[in-house]
């Protein structure tokens, strides 16, 4: 777990400078390494928790859709981190029943998305759908996190919906290098918590 969690910060660290310098192949290979790191860690951590698995498994088809820069790519990216926080959340549901997921915390990321709803709406145009789709999806993983009294994935959950900010800043309002400049940690971190999460 150690060392694929240093090659998970490693390849972080280097698709950063990638994405600064502008360096296309070196891109590939460091998303490929950072990426296949954490959900190698999830399977060394417990390969019984399928819906984490598949969850930590979609992360991957994700980032490796989100290598392109076209619109499909941007779409394949988006439906597979939905469908990789749906498995999150039949995961958590494994561990803490839903009907315990309505708490005073659960306010917290609620406010959360419908501040960052109404941040992006001008910008979404035909996507604002599958963005709404999109945030309550995190959202309720979030709340599912926070349920499960675990704080190692609560604080996963809580990065990811961080990174996916810098995300949507990038692809909706303005981007910039500054935004995977602490995005891409901030993901790479959350995947790796929830992946530690399962030991």
């Amino acid at each position: 777990m150690i060392s694929l969690s240093i090659a998970c910060a490693v390849g972080c660290a280097v698709l950063v400078l990638a994405e600064w310098r502008q360096l296309a192949a070196l891109r590939v290979v460091a998303k490929l390494v950072a990426s296949l790191a954490f959900f190698a860690a999830g399977l060394v951590a417990d390969p019984d928790r399928h819906w984490m698995i598949a969850g930590l498994a979609l992360g991957v088809v994700g980032d490796f859709a989100l290598l392109g820069r076209s619109k499909r790519a941007f779409h394949a990216g988006l439906a597979a981190f939905l469908l990789g926080h749906l498995a999150y959340i039949a995961g958590m549901a494994a561990l803490a029943p839903p009907r315990s997921w309505i708490a005073w915390p659960a306010v917290v990321p609620i406010g959360a998305g419908v501040l960052a709803l109404r941040w992006l709406w001008p910008h979404l145009g035909s996507l604002r759908v599958a963005v709404i789709a999109y945030v309550l999806a995190i959202v309720v993983m979030v709340i599912a996190a926070l349920a499960v009294h675990e704080q190692t994935l609560a604080l996963g959950a809580v990065l990811f919906f961080a990174s996916d900010l810098a995300v949507a800043r990038d692809k909706f309002v303005s981007s910039s290098v500054a935004n995977r400049a602490w995005g891409l940690p901030a993901y790479y971190t959350a995947q790796l918590l929830i992946a530690w999460s399962l030991a």
